[in-house]
């Protein structure tokens, strides 16, 4: 079953911590979104594989932009 992970803020993508094919648990940190002025780290929701990430560093993203999508 796939998961979409949502951006919880808008703002401007960092930093991606993470590759497609990576196993990655609940509360891993996976990007680093800088919003009003701020690095604000974006954790896991939930425990899985990546299998899309559908944006990419120095992208702006707004609040519920799905970043990826996890197996």
């Amino acid at each position: 079953m796939s998961f979409e992970f949502l951006s919880p803020i808008p703002g401007k993508i960092m930093k991606i911590l993470v590759a497609v094919g990576d196993a990655i648990y609940e509360d891993d940190e996976v990007i680093k979104i800088e919003s009003m002025k701020m690095e604000n780290p974006i954790f896991a929701p939930t425990s899985g594989t990546i299998r899309e990430i559908r944006v990419k560093e120095h992208d702006e993203v707004e609040a519920d932009d799905i970043l990826m999508v996890i197996e």
